[in-house]
């Protein structure tokens, strides 16, 4: 059950009919419509490449058939990122200070977005746009890398004696797992529910964007107004696997044969282009 985030950005700003404040904003109870199984993930693993070689791999060594199973809701164990090698063997990346790590297991309501490789300017939330209970309750975790941390430091950026910018609380991550900062980039991205294992809902905040809302009232207009579990806002541009290939050749954002090769990998697995007159229920890549 998810919500579909609809705004033509050319035509001007979204107008968005939030509740005026957080006061008496009580949580619904259950919607009763979702599916409940127990999600056990895979920490450590010992797979070898020879002469008892272990190659530390972020996301873990899985099988196509152990992905494929994956996709079933069910009661299972499952690869998701922080895999660990054998005792003794380095760390697959993404390294956090242990007080850091704490603080992100007690947090219940998060707004997070993170900046690596230097690669974007820090935009703190619009304090004045957030109540007073957002700003005691929810965690506003920013994740930084080491290079980023003393680029934004060189231009008057400094954590305050708490470790935060603003709202911000900065997380400085070491031993990024990919060399790519967008890939790396996916990490805090994707797997909030790893990162933060206490919180019950999250806000992925781009870092080309600044918060002007409270996050309070964004969670209840698009998840309890509309009993969703979860919003995505649909591209400003395109609504096409085959469109976005090309995009991302056309900016180089990737490796070209690397695009392809997933790209490939896609249709493999069963993705075709949308066919409005067809028959097929397949997924709409391209309408």
């Amino acid at each position: 059950f998810s919500t579909l985030i609809k705004c033509n950005i050319a035509d001007g700003p979204c107008e968005i009919e939030f509740l005026p404040s957080v006061d008496n904003l009580v949580e619904p109870a259950d919607y009763n419509n979702f599916t409940q199984f127990l999600l056990k993930y895979i920490l450590t693993e010992g797979h070898l490449i020879g002469n008892g070689i272990f190659e530390p791999l972020f996301a873990g060594h899985q099988s196509l058939q152990e992905r494929e199973e994956t996709y079933y809701a069910k009661n299972q164990s499952l690869h998701c990122g922080f895999v660990e090698g054998p005792e003794g063997y380095p760390s697959s990346g993404f390294d956090l200070d242990e007080h850091d790590r704490a603080y992100m297991a007690t947090c219940r309501v998060v707004v997070s977005s993170c900046i690596f490789g230097g690669s974007d300017y820090l935009r703190r939330p619009t304090k004045s746009r957030i109540g007073s209970y957002s700003k005691k309750n929810v965690c506003f975790i920013m994740f930084l890398d080491e290079l980023t941390l003393t680029t934004l430091s060189s231009e008057g950026h400094i954590p305050d004696e708490n470790g935060s910018i603003g709202l911000w609380r900065i997380v400085v991550v070491k031993n990024l797992p990919y060399k790519d900062m967008r890939r790396a980039g996916k990490v805090p991205k994707l797997l909030a529910h790893r990162l933060f294992p206490s919180a019950l809902y999250s806000i992925w905040l781009d870092s080309k964007l600044r918060l002007h809302a409270d996050p309070m009232l964004i969670i209840e207009y698009f998840l309890w107004r509309k009993k969703a579990e979860y919003a995505i806002s649909v591209h400003y541009d395109r609504t096409c696997v085959w469109e976005e290939v090309l995009q991302n050749k056309r900016l180089n954002k990737y490796n070209h044969t690397a695009i392809d090769e997933q790209f490939y990998f896609y249709q493999s697995d069963g993705l075709v282009k949308f066919n409005a007159s067809g028959h097929d229920p397949v997924l709409p890549s391209c309408k």
